[in-house]
């Protein structure tokens, strides 16, 4: 028999279970045997072990009680859930396929067992020189018909359950979407916020911002710092000069591959802008007249932001 999950797809289902509600060993075993309608139940030494390394990670914890250690889930385990829930439809398309295995090697057998005794009862008549008696013929034929109607009630529960895992695919891949689109209006909210924040406080970001962003904000430090001074004092102190960027933003992140999520890409050009900024202020160090001319670059770049993310 091929295995009820594939590697990993266990672990991601005892988070959906205790994402339902905070379970104990035992009930999480039990919610699985129903799940594949009794074909199917994970033992103690299965669950109990990776329910530990759940905890281990930081995705799960538990309390004690009557003697007991209740598992729940934490929000680092709701984030994986979140991020795995395409993988989530996928694994219950999956249950549902080997309930419909189980279903179909028990309908095998129990073929196989009618067949066995069809011939047993052949074996028997032809050695025999008297007639099978009428009672064992009643009797065979009421164990065959048996096993036919556990069949068809195996048979008939595999579909229902096969029905149920497909409605909570399609559930599940709904989810999925409206938490993307959950995600990428979170990203816009955060964009906004970060803008009215930069513009506010400013910082030493601003050198890198208006670099990154064509270049736009050095001219309104060029000009001057919020105190009127001109940006250039600090220059002719001793500080480096920053290189511009290409305008079109092609020379900046470009080993960053892009991928299908516009939001996560940028996450990861932010990222990006973050440890450069820590580079250079760990590296050169941050001074008044420095911090002045980022604040000004750092206001420019962020209103260049916002207006390309606000525009429809």
């Amino acid at each position: 028999m091929p295995p009820v999950f594939a590697h990993g797809r266990l672990r991601l289902y005892l988070l959906k279970l205790l994402d339902e509600a905070p379970r104990h060993g035992y009930e999480v075993i039990r919610l699985l045997e129903e799940r594949f309608e009794g074909l199917y139940a994970p033992s103690a030494g299965t669950v109990y072990p990776r329910l530990a390394k759940l905890e281990t990670e930081g995705l799960v914890t538990h309390a004690t009680e009557g003697g007991r250690k209740v598992y729940s889930i934490t929000e680092a385990g709701r984030a994986e859930l979140a991020d795995r829930s395409g993988e989530l439809a996928d694994l219950e398309l999956e249950i549902r396929d080997s309930v419909t295995e189980l279903a179909a090697e028990i309908r095998d057998d129990v073929r196989g067992a009618a067949g066995d005794l069809r011939r047993e009862m052949r074996a028997a008549a032809s050695a025999s020189a008297t007639q099978v008696q009428d009672e064992s013929w009643q009797a065979a034929k009421e164990e065959l018909r048996k096993a036919r109607q556990d069949w068809k009630e195996q048979a008939r529960r595999a579909k229902d359950e096969s029905r149920r895992a497909r409605e909570e695919a399609q559930q599940a891949r709904r989810q999925a979407k409206e938490a993307q689109d959950r995600a990428r209006e979170e990203v816009q909210r955060i964009a906004g916020q970060l803008q009215d924040q930069l513009a506010k406080s400013g910082g030493v970001l601003g050198s890198l911002a208006g670099a990154w962003l064509g270049g736009s904000g050095g001219s309104a430090a060029g000009q001057s710092g919020p105190s009127g001074s001109p940006a250039g004092s600090e220059r002719s102190s001793g500080a480096a000069p920053t290189a511009a960027a290409p305008a079109d933003g092609t020379g900046w992140a470009g080993d960053l591959e892009p991928t299908a999520d516009p939001a996560r890409d940028l996450d990861r050009l932010l990222d990006r802008f973050r440890d450069e900024v820590r580079d250079a202020a760990r590296d050169h160090g941050v001074t008044p007249a420095r911090l002045a001319e980022a604040r000004a670059h750092l206001a420019a770049a962020a209103s260049r932001l916002n207006g390309t993310l606000s525009t429809p």
